[in-house]
């Protein structure tokens, strides 16, 4: 037996804890992955901030891409697109593990069916510790879609397919098809940035951009945003020296900052027939107000997002095999440590706001 490396995360304002423990035997149909990258979601420094409550003991880290070690003599053998499966394949996979029978996989949602695992998000026990990415090793539950990465991704950018980017595949194939629109982004974090490249890739006609930062608005010119629009200001847009456009006339709206003031903007600024995706709003905030008359009269459709089905999964490993050098994504990683470095990782990811903070294993 092979004695691997955990961070194990107690609980708010502790250290995190690097232990040892055995990797036990695989099940008859999981996989044995050596991790080789995790990336700092906003849901890790939310837990470890306490904003976000999990059962502790945990190990974090859910964006992650890894080497396939050990495949069970019950799998398949081929990855989720049906590509054969093999030693030494560098993959991704799905932040979940759920029932592919399950009521709710068979509508589409296999994210929401009961019984549902999450990498990452699960307690540490005895006989069930290798599911997070700030470890050495990830054992790949059943019914787990994994997807063999492209050999040109680098591993940073890899890591974040199967949280950031595959959360706004599922995005964009809320809104439609997005060819000739005019789109407004609101909260650009990683996933902001994400859908100004994917909408850019889907041939929107027009994509402003909107958010608190001036910094992250000048970051999402170089992913395809037309304008900018700094929210909460009224003078001379300072990231592109031009009066901001006022956000109006929309076809569809991206919320990805769970801002209530961004998310009314965002309703107010579609235009008749205009959809209005929200992604952001995955805490507890006050009541967004709406006018119903408008939504009404204007034929305002609203739909919500929390993670993603297999359909967003395999379209982000997609995006990012063929777009991952037509956006400067090589740019997102702030800074990079080691598993032993974490503590400061993640320090460093609440102190300074990087799209995201990197660990190499």
């Amino acid at each position: 037996m092979t004695l691997a490396s955990l961070l194990v995360f107690t609980g708010v304002g502790e250290e995190l804890e690097l232990i040892e423990k055995q990797i036990p035997e695989i099940g008859h149909a999981e996989v044995l992955v050596k991790n080789l990258y995790t990336t700092l979601c906003g849901s890790d420094l939310h837990t470890f901030c306490g904003v976000r409550h999990e059962k502790t003991p945990t190990v974090l880290g859910h964006e992650i891409v890894g080497e396939v070690v050990e495949i069970g003599s019950g799998h398949t053998g081929r990855d989720y697109a049906g590509n054969p499966l093999r030693v030494g394949d560098v993959v991704t996979w799905c932040i979940f593990s759920s029932d592919p029978q399950s009521a709710e996989a068979l509508k589409g949602m296999p994210q929401k069916a009961s019984g549902l695992f999450k990498y990452g998000h699960a307690q540490l026990t005895d006989q069930d510790a290798f599911h997070g990415g700030l470890a050495e090793y990830c054992i790949l539950k059943e019914n787990t879609a994994i997807l063999r990465i492209p050999g040109d991704v680098p591993l940073a950018v890899a890591a974040t397919i199967n949280c950031a980017i595959a959360t706004v595949a599922g995005a964009l194939r809320l809104a439609g098809d997005i060819r000739g629109k005019r789109v407004l982004i609101t909260g650009l974090g990683l996933l902001g940035i994400v859908c100004t490249a994917m909408c850019k890739d889907a041939g929107a006609a027009m994509i402003l951009t909107a958010d608190i930062n001036s910094q992250r608005l000048g970051q999402s010119l170089a992913f395809g945003a037309g304008d900018t629009y700094l929210l909460g200001h009224s003078e001379v847009n300072a990231v592109t020296d031009q009066l901001q456009p006022s956000p109006e006339d929309m076809d569809v709206v991206f919320d990805m900052s769970g801002a209530p003031d961004a998310m009314e903007m965002g309703i107010n600024s579609l235009r008749v027939g205009g959809i209005a995706i929200w992604v952001g709003a995955v805490f507890t905030a006050r009541k967004v107000a709406c006018d119903a008359e408008q939504i009404v009269r204007k034929l305002i459709t609203i739909k919500g997002l929390h993670n993603y089905n297999y359909e967003d999964f395999v379209a982000a490993v997609e995006f990012i095999g063929r777009c991952h050098k037509d956006f400067p994504f090589d740019k997102i990683i702030g800074k990079e440590f080691t598993l032993s470095q974490a503590q400061a990782a993640f320090e460093y990811a609440l102190a300074h706001k990087p799209l995201r903070v990197g660990i190499r294993l």
